[in-house]
């Protein structure tokens, strides 16, 4: 009983800051409507990020992770920021070292404090329709590249259950390696135009 209010506790936790996120990421995308070029290469924030140094991209990446591990804020955001603060090319870097070590650590953790770590982070029906893929040995492996590439899936929560089951380290990082990059920068930069149409049609 203890465990089982321990994890409904998280969940609630998790929800609070889950829409705190939310909140947060709709006031961050009216800014940017509203000032997009202080966000663009050459731009203020830039111009602060390159007084940082290296703390700037390093600070980033630690975002990523903790956005995979502890998933509050939206996903697409921090790598639609990264894309237009560091540019194509080392926004979808950096984007990809946080968001693969942030995987890892999920796998990891899972593996490590098992299905009840897992349940925190999801309802109980998104955790029941998965875990079943467990039980269908290389089938989910063909899944998880899958839901990797495509839209829709629960990325994050996946890399646990990934670590919940018999998966090796090397093959779910093969299947990351694989399956997600190209993607990632695909849906970052639609992600982006999309930002940019919504706010052409909200300014005419």
């Amino acid at each position: 009983m203890p465990s089982k209010t321990r994890t409904l506790t998280h969940k609630q936790t998790i929800q609070i800051l889950t829409a705190f996120g939310i909140a947060l990421s709709l006031l961050f995308l009216a800014y940017f409507q509203q000032h997009p070029n202080f966000f663009a290469v050459g731009g203020t924030f830039q111009a602060y990020l390159v007084k940082l140094g290296i703390l700037a991209p390093c600070l980033f990446i630690l975002i990523q992770i903790v956005q995979v591990v502890y998933p509050v804020i939206p996903g697409g955001l921090t790598c639609v920021l990264g894309h237009v603060v560091f540019g194509p090319f080392l926004g979808f870097i950096y984007n990809t070292v946080g968001i693969f070590i942030g995987s890892l650590i999920s796998f990891m953790l899972a593996r490590k404090y098992g299905a009840q770590f897992a349940k925190t982070f999801v309802s109980d029906d998104t955790y029941n329709k998965y875990i079943p893929y467990l039980d269908k040995g290389k089938y989910f492996e063909r899944f998880l590249a899958a839901a990797f590439i495509l839209p829709g899936f629960p990325d994050d929560f996946l890399c646990m259950v990934a670590g919940l089951g018999k998966m090796s380290l090397r093959k779910f990082t093969a299947i990351f390696l694989l399956a997600k990059p190209v993607t990632l920068y695909i849906y970052t930069v639609l992600t982006y135009q999309g930002f940019q149409l919504v706010g052409q049609v909200l300014q005419s």
